[in-house]
């Protein structure tokens, strides 16, 4: 008697025809570019920022488009924020943060029409979603009200300047908090202060004030005037503030310390340790990476609690492939507590996954690359089916 034949396995859909909407020549795109390669994959196009603000772009059927950050090109900052800065636009100005996400987020609701116009395409991210997590106020109400445990913030609109501030402050009975400019990255106007028992007030921040303008700097300061805390909160105020309570955090060597958790598809992947003398950790402003296993060591059994923390924040932006989490760990490494979710928080060259997670060996954007491919095999059609 003849035996059935075996099912036949279903057939691998066909590679994506991925491209990137980035900024030519940056490290973002070149490395996905290289995580594409190494996978086997064509190389990624390049949707340049640049063409999409001036408003020349054309998306291919069947084109899967990641979105990338449009940060670090003159060229595109000065059409996101110039026409709000004018004359005084410069690279480093802090201020004019509520005219970039304006255009920004225009910019998302463009293409995304333009990849609903292409037959096949489709977006790899989501434009709604990233627009929460660039307005840091909406996302902090997001993760609060989906019981994700994130500092306390001062509640009510943002404050319109210092005199505001304060009183809300000292009503609130909070002395230590973050200033956080609610559409900015990479701690550009990101401000520490802390009110002392005899009204001294002291601001720690890589803002540097001149001439009424203000600038970012790779220097991180200290002010002690309060008529120029005064001066630089008001130039603030104007793009929106988020506040939220400053919370102790636990260390590493002597050294203030917080976690960047790359969650991809759902799955805390790769962790980063950052520690700093001064309560600003980003490496860019003299944090330095610390030693993930001693973290895991301190934190002993609440380890897997600080990547679920982590993975529960991610869960809040279901259609975001990736996302990295800004985790603020308290009490020891015992627990963390949200700071910020990035949609473009993977930049970690040369970090590989956590050992035994879905990533081990894999840089970000090689686990971005993989969890791809298996959606793709997961979702392949079988055998015979219709296209």
């Amino acid at each position: 008697m003849a035996h059935p034949a075996p099912p036949t396995p279903p057939a691998p859909a066909p590679a994506p025809a991925l491209a990137v909407l980035g900024n030519p020549g940056h490290r973002r795109v070149t490395l996905f570019a290289a995580a594409a390669r190494a996978a086997g994959l064509p190389e990624p196009a390049v949707l340049p920022w640049r063409d999409v603000l001036r408003g020349s772009h054309r998306i291919a059927p069947g084109t899967l488009l990641r979105i990338e950050s449009p940060g670090e090109d003159g060229t595109v900052d000065r059409l996101l924020r110039g026409p709000a800065l004018g004359d005084g636009w410069a690279p480093t100005r802090v201020e004019g943060g509520a005219a970039w996400y304006a255009g920004l987020t225009a910019a998302l609701d463009r293409v995304a029409g333009a990849v609903r116009a292409a037959p096949g395409a489709r977006l790899l991210g989501d434009p709604d979603e990233i627009a929460v997590m660039f307005d840091k106020r909406r996302t902090h109400r997001l993760l609060a009200g989906s019981g994700v445990p994130v500092p306390r913030a001062l509640p009510g609109p943002s404050p319109a300047g210092w005199a505001e501030l304060t009183e809300r402050l000292s009503a609130a009975g909070l002395r230590r908090v973050f200033l956080k400019p609610a559409h900015g990255s990479s701690a550009s106007g990101v401000v520490a202060l802390e009110f002392g028992p005899r009204g001294q007030v002291l601001a720690t921040t890589s803002v540097e004030s001149a001439d009424g303008r203000l600038h970012n700097s790779l220097r991180v300061r200290r002010y002690r005037s309060p008529s120029e805390i005064a001066a630089l909160v008001d130039l603030l105020a104007p793009d929106g503030l988020h506040v939220e309570q400053w919370v102790p955090k636990a260390s590493q060597g002597g050294r203030a310390a917080d976690l960047r958790v790359v969650v991809v598809a759902g799955r805390a992947t790769h962790v980063v340790v950052r520690t700093s003398t001064h309560p600003m950790t980003n490496l860019h402003l003299g944090g330095a990476r610390g030693d993930t296993g001693l973290v895991r060591a301190a934190a002993g059994p609440a380890w897997p609690g600080l990547l679920e923390t982590a993975e529960r924040a991610a869960a809040c932006f279901p259609r975001s492939p990736m996302v990295g989490v800004d985790l603020l760990p308290v009490a020891g490494w015992r627990r963390g507590l949200v700071g910020e979710v990035n949609a473009f928080g993977d930049l970690l060259p040369g970090l590989t996954g956590l050992p035994g997670g879905p990533a081990e060996g894999l840089d970000t954007y090689g686990a971005q690359i993989a969890a791809l491919l298996a959606d793709r095999h997961h979702h392949a059609p079988p055998t015979g089916a219709s296209r």
